[in-house]
């Protein structure tokens, strides 16, 4: 089952989080570069001493404990979140198609 997950987050191009329970780490923002039998080839960045690197790993499928994928994603500054109003026109639902179920 762990492999259809990782080869169905392969072919979205997600970006995913894997925890490597053999190194009891995480990698984070990994995308999957290959998937070929039980190897998983992973590219991800790392940020430390003002430094960013890059690298790709290969591990076994049995040594992933947990992967994992961002849903959505919200803004944390200051601006404001688009309600209903805000969207275009065309965009919007039109009431009068509720009020006409609702009455059926």
């Amino acid at each position: 089952m762990l492999h259809r997950k990782i080869h169905q987050l392969f072919t979205d191009n997600r970006e995913v989080s894997i925890y490597l329970r053999d190194q009891q780490r995480w990698i984070d923002k990994a995308k999957i570069l290959s998937l070929e039998g039980d190897l998983v080839t992973v590219r991800y960045e790392s940020d430390e001493d003002d430094e960013v690197s890059a690298w790709e790993e290969m591990f076994r499928l049995e040594s992933i404990g947990s992967i994992s994928c961002k849903l959505a994603s919200v803004c944390r500054d200051n601006s404001e979140l688009l309600i209903s109003e805000d969207c275009p026109e065309v965009e919007q639902l039109s009431h009068n198609k509720y009020s006409d179920q609702s009455e059926n």
